[in-house]
């Protein structure tokens, strides 16, 4: 993508030579002069879109060179384009598929960072302990013997642990175990047992809920003993005998994470979860964008990228089915939007129920419009797989695992599926953090950065001042390397990550 900006009176970008409309760089007085003679009709908000020409109902909007729905009202030129006047209108789109797929050079020397060795053969980018709960049942006593451990002191004997986590979420029992709800959990759960970001782990269940700890333990996911122990709350004797019991294990597990040091270890080991969220008018321009540059870095460096949120890249499949591998990858991904299609309606929803108030305040319309700028966090790589919720993934390149959009459940099916690092695009301010893995927070605009510079870790806003969407890539990408040897990112320091972990519950819940 490039961008172009007018010389014009008015700061405004128009993004593609095919587009109707500009983005407005600040806000803009009606009156003011644009270009080609056209002037603002009314008041134009930062980051908000306006007509370039006459635009009939029913014509379409085009943003990026692509559709971003239809006028619904007469809009003329220097109007002020968004929700009074522009709707959904018609989605079909030509997937085309692996017309597009070009591989990209590979880095022959690859980077390096200071990881953790696991004997999985993965790498972590920190060294935490896990208390991972079966059931929410067990969650309470899950934080009391974390807050037992906190209370003695007991990690400050072993320097290499960087703390301890208790996994605690809403589920885990009142449902089937045997739908595609259980599968997901369970997929999740034995995803976070194998994160290579925990040195060790305990599990803790009740012991009569339905996702049964036996049953993980069974099924090979979570069998290494020196690194992982569990236990039920009703076996154990209660609260108390249980807190004590797992104070007790927990020291011997902390004394086997504390042998593991950083060594050296090759790009080809980092695996980066993409998210947005909080987005406004400039997250497809700068912040995006840019994180797909670091993306496709990584890529030629050998490690793996992935890319989520399926209800917000609706709209845009058409990008990603072009870039696909082969027709069967391609495929996959459009069997995932049908089945979105399909969830929604039968849960009296539908895809268009994105973008959030949040995101129409900072300038963007409908979902296509938001699905446009969220797939650049994609890049340019191939995509080279499509993976369930959680679903380990098992090669290098850049990949799409299936999520809803809500953040906090998205980041933990990548976790889940094996990312050991973060990077979060927002535009409106989002502040959260996903213990065991470390997250980068991107800035889309420099109002943004300078309002809640605290919890951001790259000002992207610099694009728009003529910093390129390259050098911001690379300047995320040698942060990215940073953070993974141990630099602490905002989030970290904070102290966030400890309500985070968020399960996609499908199904009933009984």
């Amino acid at each position: 993508m490039t961008i172009e900006e007018t010389t014009t009176p008015a700061p405004v970008l128009r993004l593609h030579d095919r587009d109707n409309i500009m983005v407005a760089l600040e806000d803009i007085a009606a009156g003011t002069p644009i270009a080609e003679g056209v002037s603002a009709a009314e008041r134009i908000p930062s980051g908000h879109k306006m007509a370039i020409q006459a635009i009939k109902p029913g014509e379409p909007i085009i943003k990026y060179g692509q559709i971003i729905g239809a006028a619904t009202a007469e809009i003329e030129p220097g109007g002020h384009v968004h929700v009074q006047n522009l709707g959904m209108g018609e989605h079909k789109q030509d997937y085309a598929f692996a017309s597009a797929a070009r591989p990209l050079s590979p880095i022959e020397t690859p980077a390096t960072f200071q990881g953790f060795r696991r004997p999985s053969g993965r790498v972590g980018t920190r060294n935490y302990l896990g208390i991972l709960t079966s059931v929410n049942c067990s969650g309470s006593v899950a934080r009391f013997i974390a807050h037992e451990i906190a209370r003695r002191n007991i990690l400050d004997e072993f320097p290499n642990v960087d703390g301890i986590v208790p996994i605690v979420h809403g589920t885990g029992c009142g449902m089937s175990g045997k739908d595609e709800g259980y599968e997901t959990l369970f997929r999740t759960l034995a995803g976070y047992g194998h994160n290579p970001n925990f040195g060790a782990i305990l599990m803790l269940g009740l012991g009569c809920e339905v996702m049964q700890i036996a049953d993980l333990v069974d099924r090979d996911a979570l069998k290494d003993s020196a690194r992982f122990r569990y236990m039920t709350i009703q076996q154990t004797g209660g609260t108390k005998a249980s807190i004590d019991k797992g104070v007790a294990i927990l020291r011997e597990l902390a004394a086997e994470a504390d042998k593991a040091v950083r060594e050296e270890a090759s790009t080809r080991h980092l695996v980066l979860g993409m998210q947005c969220g909080g987005s406004d008018g400039y997250s497809g321009i700068t912040a995006n964008p840019a994180l797909g540059h670091a993306s496709d870095l990584l890529v030629r460096h050998g490690g793996i990228s992935i890319l989520s949120e399926t209800s917000e890249i609706y709209g845009a499949e058409h990008l990603l089915t072009r870039r696909a591998v082969d027709e069967p990858t391609g495929r996959k991904l459009i069997d995932l939007i049908d089945w979105w299609e399909d969830y929604t309606a039968r849960n009296y929803g539908e895809m268009d129920n994105n973008p959030s108030p949040g995101n129409k305040r900072g300038g963007l319309t409908t979902i296509l419009e938001k699905s446009l700028g969220a797939v650049a966090k994609g890049g340019t790589a191939p995509l080279s797989g499509v993976y369930k919720y959680g679903e380990p993934i098992d090669r290098p390149g850049f990949m799409f695992m299936d999520s809803p959009g809500y953040d906090p459940c998205s980041v933990t099916g990548q976790i889940a599926s094996g990312a050991n690092l973060i990077a979060f695009t927002t535009g409106r301010g989002s502040v959260s953090g996903y213990q065991p893995v470390p997250c980068i927070k991107i800035a889309s605009n420099l109002d943004l950065w300078r309002r809640m510079e605290p919890d951001m870790d790259v000002n992207c806003g610099a694009i728009l001042e003529g910093v390129s969407i390259e050098e911001k890539g690379r300047e995320i990408f040698d942060l990215m390397l940073r953070v993974a040897s141990g630099e602490e990112t905002k989030s970290e320091a904070q102290g966030f990550g400890t309500v985070e972990f968020v399960p996609w519950q499908i199904g009933a819940v009984m």
